[in-house]
């Protein structure tokens, strides 16, 4: 039975990309002249978010979103999510009206189509850099200061699937501390068995999403940088960990808390 699938998961992912070009191809038009300027980034994401929802709904996704909070149009945050799947950039996009710009690596340029417009609005960082993680950081600070809202993997990588979570990078909460936004937790319960980096796993299922309370950040200093980044990755840790679905994707038993990097 398990062989039987493996055609049509293949038809599957295939479809996905099909979507993904021609839709990106037919809207380029439009990408191209919203993408030109930082003025014109909130139509830019409005159309962004129509085409994630459609990618998901024809892709025979389900959603199911649980925020705690709910995002002031006229507020800053950091965006803060666990990273399994090219699927959670476009749950991302979905789940803010507010115009966000990702920090992501540089190796989705690569991708045809969808890298010229990705490396038109999106923050690339070279995680093998350390010149290109202090440029990334500047690039970021300007756009907080502008204030647009920033999303970042914290993660810095997509683990390997019998990691829970993986140690965060302290990127992230520098910057919300530094500029005094909260920072906003979102966990991703799915993408792993849904539409893993494996093409021979996946299928369209439920996508469950939860936002939980934001982290304020007012009142915290530079040295308190880890004690935050501790704070949020226990939260989403515990979230995963404790979610019976997830830890069978992760085709693991929890025996014990991964450790943080220092």
């Amino acid at each position: 039975m398990k062989y039987i699938k493996i055609p049509f998961l293949l038809l599957w992912r295939a479809w996905f990309y099909v979507l993904m070009f021609v839709g990106i191809v037919l809207l380029s038009p439009l990408l191209i002249i919203l993408s030109s300027s930082e003025k014109l980034y909130p139509y830019f994401w409005k159309v962004a978010r129509y085409f994630s929802y459609f990618l998901v709904f024809a892709m025979g996704f389900r959603l199911e979103i649980d925020r705690e909070e709910e995002i002031d149009r006229d507020k800053s945050y950091v965006f803060c999510a666990n990273h399994t799947s090219f699927f959670d950039i476009w749950l991302m996009i979905i789940m803010s009206k507010n115009p966000i710009v990702f920090v992501g690596k540089k190796e989705l340029v690569k991708i045809p189509v969808f890298g010229f417009f990705y490396k038109r609005v999106v923050i690339m960082v070279d995680r093998g850099s350390a010149e290109s993680r202090r440029k990334v950081y500047g690039l970021a600070k300007q756009r907080l200061s502008d204030g647009t809202s920033v999303a970042i993997y914290p993660e810095g990588l997509v683990p390997e699937e019998e990691v829970v979570l993986a140690p965060f990078k302290n990127g992230a909460f520098s910057l919300a501390i530094e500029f005094k936004i909260p920072i906003v937790p979102q966990v991703y319960f799915d993408c792993k068995r849904s539409f893993s980096w494996n093409v021979f796993k996946g299928g369209p299922t439920k996508l469950r999403v939860k936002q939980y309370k934001f982290i304020p950040t007012s009142s915290l200093q530079i040295e308190d940088r880890r004690q935050l980044k501790e704070e949020v990755f226990d939260l989403m840790y515990n979230a995963l960990a404790n979610d019976k679905q997830y830890m069978k994707d992760t085709n693991k038993v929890l025996h014990a808390k991964q450790k943080q990097s220092k």
